[in-house]
């Protein structure tokens, strides 16, 4: 059994439900080897101290001064966070804002308490991402295509080499989720839908983090801090986000908490909780199974971490109170703007007794283990240690060739009726706009927390393009190869590669209805070059399994890429094969998950886990019928335009100053700075949008390309107001006008409210986009924009 943090740990036979019992007091009972140094600094240590070790903030609401003064246990930065408020910093400004940090929190102190290190986690979940030139690897999805435990543990390793140049120390990966519907945004983190997969790549991603448990290597200055996550249940939600999952409780653990048993045998220091509901109960709340499961009944004695303000969610509490969660087993508090607040409110929760000593002892021992466990007293700052500024490490040669290496055996051949392998002497096609796109094939988490959007190439420097890689194959073999973003040609290729897909999304922005994709350029080139008697090569980009009969049929090949990362040029290793069109490498990739035969949520499957194909398998094309009855994502009697996150389909486009501005995801700002639109945490992290209006300025939302508008529409706009609108807000579309400023004069300070807007009284006939504009300052939160079918009273004068 492997060690953890000086204690045996791990999963000696069948998880059994707990009770509802009381708790054990782990850090008394451990017997560990940090167990005298801890009790000494927990002796020495104010009730001050050690609620600061047990609460996280983000970079983008605390300083080195407040460090200073708090002494915080660890901080994040969160998926839009970055060094001086600039998510696309350089890796220099991370090293330099670590070491700030590092010596904020060991500045000697003057009231004699001893002198802690903080820490300072972050999401590398396929690479160091989030740092522009780091590599950035095939999302887990690919990985559980490729399966190959050897291989995950390289990419850990690389990963944490890259993120200690950075002098992070800890990571919130990898992801352990086993996903039982896959219109769940989330579906590209996990691995698979078998937890036996899920648990070995787990596994091994953890030992190539945080090196081999019981050598030398273990957490020392190369290697990170690894978190298993999300505790438990969070891929069985129904698709969807932070939601519920049920069924017998027996069930449920035999499932979704399988995985973890593998990870705490290779040592995982620490465990994140879930936003997600177990039966009805918050993980973040529920002591059966944070505390009693999970510690009593499978051994783990590392650090539970909560969700960006999931204790918040927790029935009775808010971000800035919740004694339930701590005492339901939850560690450390990730709550990136509250902190304030919520220290201030633990430390009178303590002194009055809500949370006993003895449990903010053991939170705060756990804290102060793990810091023992990686050396945290002994280490230097983050800019003198190993690896520490070592910007060539960051993308280098060798973790973009083990990178490639995984794109090629993440591929998987759902077809071949004899086209692939292509040969490099040939003339080939690369069409469609992803074909020649970093950004897209990269997908969410990368570089910011949805990806996508206003990310270029040169956010991604040192990346290849799925085109680039292929252009180089054929050079090499005297072919050619051209790039058509539009498919057009001058002269006839001999085979076209058609690139396709998912734009990038993250969380809950990536749920969806069904088992459709956003957009059909694919299939308008791959029809196109049917007719035209040209082969054809799919290679579709995606983050999940996705309905595509009609693409399947009308491609001679069909290849699901996932999101290969910044080496696109793996995909080339695969698709082109040598002057004779010999393969070069073949496909070994399996589906990590069933493929949908129908667009409906529940289809059956087309092609169940463990499917695809070799270029040793025979030629084969897939019969499959190509109609689905949802087609329309708006054939019902709704249709969202903002829910959570502007709906996929759904642009977003600034107009101040006589010019337009495109707004990705309802985020950025207008050319002049008029009018901006920031993500607002409500009820999850930037499930809203505050729109800020300095000087006339508009956002019109245009949703044709979504569905249907539902007969005698009102749009239901959801929304909270602060602060008194100074200029006049109005709602626009086919030439009329409705006022909003009583509206929301009316809803000023009274938390988050509906308008219900007739959207006969914005024109007749077909309506596919609103605009919103203000003659002059003002401010509101969106927090929900929907077209709901509605046969009440018209009344076109507010407020409404």
């Amino acid at each position: 059994m492997a060690m953890m943090l000086g204690v045996g740990t791990g999963l000696t036979g069948c998880a059994t439900v707990p009770a509802e019992t009381g708790h054990v007091d782990q850090a008394a009972a451990s017997g560990d080897r940090f167990d005298t140094a801890v009790t000494d600094l927990l002796s020495r240590m104010s009730i001050e101290s050690k609620v600061a070790q047990i609460i996280m903030p983000d970079i983008s609401t605390i300083t080195p001064a407040d460090m200073e003064r708090y002494r915080f246990g660890m901080y994040l930065n969160g998926g839009n966070s970055g060094p001086g408020g600039d998510d696309l910093a350089p890796a220099r400004d991370y090293l330099e804002l670590a070491d700030a940090m590092w010596a904020a929190s060991t500045r000697a102190r003057t009231d004699g308490e001893p002198v802690i290190p903080t820490l300072w986690a972050t999401d590398a979940v396929h690479g160091h991402a989030n740092v522009p030139g780091a590599t950035v690897f095939p999302h887990n999805i690919g990985l559980g295509a490729a399966n190959d435990p050897e291989l995950m543990r390289r990419i850990g390793a690389a990963t944490a080499a890259e993120i200690t140049v950075t002098g992070i120390d800890w990571t919130f990966a990898p992801t352990l989720a086993v996903v039982t519907d896959t219109r769940w945004g989330r579906t590209y983190e996990s691995f698979s839908s078998d937890p036996a997969i899920v648990g070995s790549l787990g596994a091994a991603m953890i030992t190539g983090l945080q090196g081999e448990t019981g050598s030398a290597e273990f957490l020392d200055q190369s290697h990170v801090i690894a978190t298993a996550k999300h505790w438990f249940g969070d891929g069985g939600t129904g698709g969807l986000d932070q939601g519920d999952t049920t069924g017998d409780l027996s069930d449920l653990i035999a499932l979704h908490a399988a995985p973890y048993a593998p990870a705490f045998d290779a040592g995982v220091a620490s465990v994140m909780a879930s936003f997600s509901s177990i039966n009805g109960k918050k993980m973040h709340g529920n002591g059966r199974l944070l505390d009693g499961l999970l510690r009593d009944s499978m051994g783990f004695d590392g650090v539970t971490v909560g969700d960006w303000n999931g204790h918040g969610q927790v029935e009775g509490c808010t971000d800035s109170d919740c004694a339930a969660a701590l005492m339901a087993g939850l560690d450390v508090f990730m709550v990136p703007e509250q902190w304030r607040a919520l220290y201030d409110t633990t430390i009178a929760q303590v002194r009055d007794g809500t949370i006993p000593m003895w449990r903010l002892n053991e939170a705060a021992g756990r804290m102060l283990r793990l810091k023992m466990a990686y050396g945290a007293f002994d280490k230097p700052a983050p800019s003198q240690r190993e690896l520490g500024g070592k910007f060539d490490r960051l993308g280098s040669g060798a973790h973009r060739a083990v990178a490639r290496e995984a794109v090629r055996k993440s591929l998987v051949l759902l077809e071949n009726n004899g086209v692939l392998p292509i040969g490099s002497g040939v003339r080939v096609l690369v069409a469609g706009e992803a074909a020649d796109n970093v950004v897209q094939q990269s997908g969410g988490w990368t570089v910011t927390w949805q990806g996508g959007g206003d990310l270029t190439e040169a956010n991604l420097p040192g990346a290849t393009s799925i085109y680039d890689g292929i252009a180089e194959a054929m050079a090499r073999g005297g072919g050619e190869a051209t790039l058509s973003a539009s498919g057009d040609y001058a002269r006839r290729p001999d085979v076209a590669i058609v690139v396709f897909g998912e734009d990038p999304y993250a969380e809950f922005e990536g749920d969806r209805p069904d088992n459709l994709m956003e957009g059909t350029d694919g299939l308008a080139l791959l029809t196109r070059y049917r007719e035209a008697g040209i082969p054809t090569v799919a290679v579709l980009l995606s983050g999940r399994p996705l309905w595509m009969n009609r693409e399947i049929a009308m491609a001679d090949a069909f290849v699901a890429a996932w999101l290969p990362g910044s080496e696109g040029a793996g995909v080339a290793d695969v698709l082109i094969g040598d002057a004779e069109g010999r393969a070069r490498t073949d496909f070994s990739g399996r589906l990590p998950f069933a493929w949908p035969a129908d667009c409906t949520a529940g289809a059956s499957s087309l092609l169940g886990r463990g499917a695809g194909l070799s270029y040793a398998d025979s030629p084969m094309q897939l019969d499959v019928a190509t109609d689905c009855a949802e087609l329309s994502r708006g054939s019902g009697n709704t249709l969202a335009i903002f829910e959570r996150g502007l709906v996929r389909g759904v642009n977003a486009t600034a107009l101040a100053g006589g010019v337009r501005t495109d707004l990705p995801g309802l985020r950025g700002e207008s050319a002049d700075g008029a009018l901006s639109a920031t993500g607002v945490d409500l009820n999850a992290q930037e499930d809203a949008r505050g729109i800020t209006f300095t000087v006339p300025a508009s956002i019109t939302f245009d949703f044709a390309d979504v569905g249907r508008v539902p007969p005698d529409a009102v749009l239901d706009l959801t929304y909270l107001v602060s602060d008194r609108p100074t200029g006049n807000v109005t709602l626009r579309a086919e030439g009329r006008t409705v006022d909003l400023t009583s509206t929301l004069v009316r809803g000023q300070g009274k938390g988050v409210r509906t308008a219900r807007v007739p959207l006969s009284c914005l024109g007749e006939g077909d309506i596919d986009a609103i605009t919103l504009s203000a003659d002059g300052p003002a401010q509101l939160v969106i927090a929900g924009m929907t077209l709901v079918s509605h046969t009440g009273e018209t009344e076109c004068t507010g407020p409404f």
